[in-house]
């Protein structure tokens, strides 16, 4: 399923983070709150460091204010922190 699929089959009203599809992991879901796109953090981070060339706390600082601090409302992406064993 791509990310066009994926937003229309919940609703087609959420929102994504330009130039960060690959680091989609899913549709969040809240009790009493709409779903929302899902992205791994540490990944949207590798993308900064691959696309744009910037090291990796230039893209720690980049993702926090420009694209996790960029609230557009409630159908805003959430930003996730995967732990692994």
């Amino acid at each position: 399923m791509d990310i066009q699929e994926l937003v229309e089959s919940y609703d087609s009203e959420m929102l994504t983070a330009d130039g960060f599809d690959d680091a989609i992991i899913g549709v969040l879901e809240r009790a009493g709150r709409l779903p929302v796109v899902a992205y791994d953090q540490d990944k949207c981070i590798q993308v900064l460091m691959d696309r744009d060339g910037m090291d990796y706390k230039e893209a720690m600082e980049f993702l926090d204010v420009n694209v996790i601090g960029a609230w557009k409302g409630d159908r805003t992406p959430e930003f996730i922190t995967i732990i692994s064993e």
